[in-house]
């Protein structure tokens, strides 16, 4: 991950987005929180909020995954969030429908209503994921869903016929569950290979999004659509504190 890429401000990002789509990449949205690995990817309620509503003033619209292309004068940004926490249920949800913003969140469809077991080997502390309930909630407010495998697999250090099943099953274990055709896939720590992009389109996906800090263009890969990551900069120790105090 390009950590000078990572948005943290539209300030910073402003000269980037005019030349494109941005897609921006969030997990978890709740304070940090002590006995974590990866306080990064802890984004406080309170900055979540300050980032949507300077996208909304510069005017932006924010867009799930499949919004048709910004016609001219346009400004789209789209919201993706990787894993499924409950902490976006509980504290994005409320933002995105105070700024009237649409989003996707790439879940796990083998834990739903469970923690985020694949972080745990490595001393991650165990998270919330949505439940069922949760995400019929989230669909019910006009929100999107997209598939991130079944178990959060490293997808490209599995044999092909594991690593097909994963991608084959987690699309079709969401559509069945929450009767919705599941047209995105986010690549599991955005691990991808020319033969994983492949088994994404083959099973049916229209789209597979990286986590690469690009903004969008005409010319970029379906498969391969680029995102900036949002994360607390843990190399300035002021953002750390305020995530403290938000």
């Amino acid at each position: 991950m390009n950590t000078a890429a990572n948005y943290d401000s539209l300030r910073h990002f402003e000269r980037a987005f005019n030349r494109g789509r941005p897609a921006l990449l969030y997990h978890k949205i709740d304070r940090f929180k002590t006995g974590v690995r990866r306080r990064g990817l802890y984004v406080s309620p309170r900055s979540f909020r300050a980032q949507l509503h300077e996208l909304r003033q510069a005017g932006f619209q924010m867009t799930a995954a499949g919004s048709p292309e910004p016609r001219a004068g346009e400004r789209q940004v789209v919201i993706t969030f990787d894993d499924g926490f409950a902490s976006v249920f509980e504290n994005a949800l409320p933002v995105l429908q105070e700024c009237g913003g649409r989003a996707i969140n790439f879940l796990v469809s083998g834990r739903l209503g469970g923690v985020n077991t694949w972080d745990l080997a490595e001393g991650e502390r165990p998270e919330p994921l949505m439940d069922t309930a949760q995400v019929r909630d989230w669909l019910a407010a006009g929100q999107d869903i997209g598939a991130h495998s079944v178990t959060h697999a490293h997808l490209t250090q599995l044999p092909l016929a594991e690593a097909r099943e994963e991608i084959t099953a987690s699309k079709k274990a969401l559509e069945d569950r929450f009767a919705r055709a599941v047209t995105d896939f986010a690549y599991p720590y955005g691990e991808m290979n020319p033969m994983i992009r492949e088994l994404v389109a083959e099973a049916g996906f229209a789209r597979a999004w990286s986590t690469e800090p690009q903004v969008i263009t005409p010319e970029a890969d379906p498969f391969a659509l680029p995102r900036f990551p949002v994360v607390v900069s843990l190399r300035q120790p002021l953002n750390l504190l305020r995530s403290f105090l938000r």
